[in-house]
């Protein structure tokens, strides 16, 4: 599915810049060689050629000499005309992905099952917004493989004052599917069972466990408490268990950890957290107040979720992940046990939200049938009139205000049920 959402800073970085914002004045980040940060360090490279413009110059930008990205990169030239634009530049790495070669020339050309086609549909939002747009998102590619890609485009400009230029850098990961990844786990299982087993931990002091004159009872003794010394310790406090639920966050964040099960794992420690926080719950308003997070009464894990996956995270996922919690809260699944039941639920996330969002939609008021309750009413007067209407039945009379009170009956509309059945619903309103 190819779901567009803007690129995050690294958690808890010293500095970020949020790209979809146009932020073009802001410092520039050193975030090193990271490859997950490669369309941070291709906006740094626009920041330095910007030199006061409102644009980078095109002549300053040479993609096929930028080493770090320029192979994933993409230069595309609007001077003749926003519908097609030319494309003069395709990288190495970019054109063995997309398996293009040098006839294709312009955008209309890109397959459109191709990773290309996937940043070149983004362009117009840069001629809309002026500015370097961000995007993260995934798609299944021409050779039937789900694919996770985040980029960048920038303007550029011949002239300085409107662009006819913009650079894009994607960076991309294939995943496998999981009857697959289900298969290479069963082969690691399988050979970590048929292996050697391991040797047991020794103490690196001289009188350790590998100290032959020790009795072997007290060597056990010694050896089980350096098992014991390796094992982390259980979240003890609200922050510990947000640590623990950020920590598995960010391997969904990352795209190498966007499984099922990276996801699953991440959301039962976020419910984990959840319930810490209703233990705590003096120190989870702190935990809000300084993440600038507003407390939500109709939506209480939706302040979870952000605290965990971080405010900037993709919005529909938010919801829908603040809607897992809420479903397994209200159904009473243990604290520990969302992970094992997310595993078992008919639909996973998807069949949650659903159920969730049902759970939650107002039922419908039952309208009482209006000729019931008018058969049952008293009559409030009596006037005689000849009338075609069989007994029972209803008729609508209108009556003009008389003298002394009385009420003059000007006519019998028997014959507009439309407006009958409206007088009705009316009556009984």
């Amino acid at each position: 599915m190819d779901n567009v959402r803007g690129v995050e800073g690294d958690r808890g970085g010293a500095a970020e810049v949020d790209v979809r914002d146009g932020d073009v004045d802001g410092p520039r980040l050193d975030i090193g060689t990271d490859e997950r940060r490669m369309h941070v360090r291709a906006y740094n490279h626009w920041v330095s050629l910007l030199h006061g413009r409102a644009y980078p110059a095109i002549g300053n930008l040479d993609p096929a000499n930028i080493a770090d990205f320029g192979p994933h990169s993409v230069l595309l030239d609007f001077s003749e005309g926003v519908d097609n634009p030319a494309i003069p530049f395709v990288g190495r790495a970019l054109r063995e992905e997309c398996s293009i070669d040098s006839t294709i020339t312009h955008i209309s050309q890109v397959p459109s099952r191709s990773l290309l086609s996937r940043l070149t549909d983004h362009y117009l939002q840069i001629i809309a917004n002026r500015a370097p747009i961000g995007f993260e998102a995934e798609f299944v590619n021409a050779r039937g493989h789900n694919t996770l890609y985040r980029g960048i485009l920038m303007p550029f400009s011949s002239h300085e004052d409107s662009i006819d230029f913009i650079y894009g850098v994607i960076n991309w990961k294939e995943l496998v599917d999981d009857a697959t990844q289900d298969r290479l786990n069963a082969e690691l299982a399988a050979a970590v069972r048929s292996g050697p087993a391991a040797a047991a931990a020794a103490i690196a002091w001289a009188d350790g466990p590998s100290d032959a004159t020790l009795p072997g009872d007290e060597i056990e003794s010694v050896q089980d408490t350096a098992s014991l010394a390796v094992t982390p310790a259980p979240p003890e406090t609200l922050f510990d268990h947000l640590a623990l639920a950020r920590e598995s966050a960010d391997a969904v964040h990352g795209a190498e950890g966007r499984t099922r099960a990276a996801l699953y794992h991440a959301l039962d420690r976020a419910y984990a957290f959840a319930a810490a926080a209703d233990a705590d719950p003096r120190s989870y308003e702190d935990l809000l107040e300084d993440a600038g997070i507003t407390l939500q009464l109709r939506a209480p894990m939706t302040p979870v979720v952000k605290l965990v996956f971080g405010g900037n995270y993709d919005k529909t996922r938010l919801a829908e992940y603040a809607s897992v919690l809420s479903h397994a809260r209200r159904i009473g699944i243990a604290a520990d046990g969302l992970a094992g039941y997310l595993d078992s639920v008919e639909g996973g996330i998807k069949g949650i939200v659903q159920a969730e969002r049902a759970a939650r939609a107002p039922v419908p008021a039952v309208m009482a049938d209006p000729v019931a309750q008018l058969r049952e009413r008293t009559p409030i007067a009596q006037v005689a009139i000849s009338s075609t209407v069989a007994a029972g039945d209803f008729v609508v009379l209108l009556a003009r205000a008389g003298e002394a009170g009385m009420l003059d009956i000007v006519a019998q509309l028997d014959d507009d049920p439309v407006l009958l059945k409206k007088a009705m619903r009316q009556a009984t309103a």
